[in-house]
């Protein structure tokens, strides 16, 4: 891991210690489609957003999500630290193909380490919603926000 990625690290895990209590404030949504189904994702965008995520939240409906925007390509790892709904969570590459699908358990703090290292966006949903709609790595996401406004 560069000192770069190190230090952003730390200072997401900082950000996560010194918010204030409760979820996040509802994020500006978008619509995304894999295959038939369609998810509406609050979209993280910026180092705050990322590192709060879901944390808080006491549930969230089928067909909704939260969608992880980063600035680059890079290999990803999530953790459910405050985070009492159990989700499942797709890593995609930047031409929105999912790579990876992971069951996350609620308040299990391990992380989910991706096995690619091009990763662009992280698609969490309610866990089962990838299954239930026949969704599996190597399926493509529309509607994806360009990466160039994440920070």
């Amino acid at each position: 891991m560069s000192a770069l990625r190190r230090i952003s690290f730390f200072v997401l895990i900082l950000a996560a210690s010194l918010r204030a209590e409760g979820p996040q404030p509802p994020l500006p949504e978008r619509v995304l489609s894999i295959g038939v189904a369609t998810v509406r994702a609050e979209v993280a965008d910026s180092d705050a957003e990322r590192a709060v995520g879901l944390m808080g939240r006491e549930k969230l409906e089928d067909g909704r999500g939260m969608l992880f925007v980063f600035a680059a390509p890079q290999p990803m790892g999530f953790w459910m630290q405050n985070t009492t709904i159990p989700l499942s969570i797709a890593y995609i590459n930047a031409s929105g193909v999912i790579r990876e699908i992971h069951d996350m358990e609620p308040l299990d703090e391990t992380p989910v380490r991706s096995a690619f290292p091009d990763l662009l966006y992280a698609l969490e949903v309610p866990q089962g919603w990838f299954q239930r709609n026949k969704i599996l790595p190597g399926d493509r996401v529309a509607g994806l926000p360009s990466p160039s406004s994440a920070q």
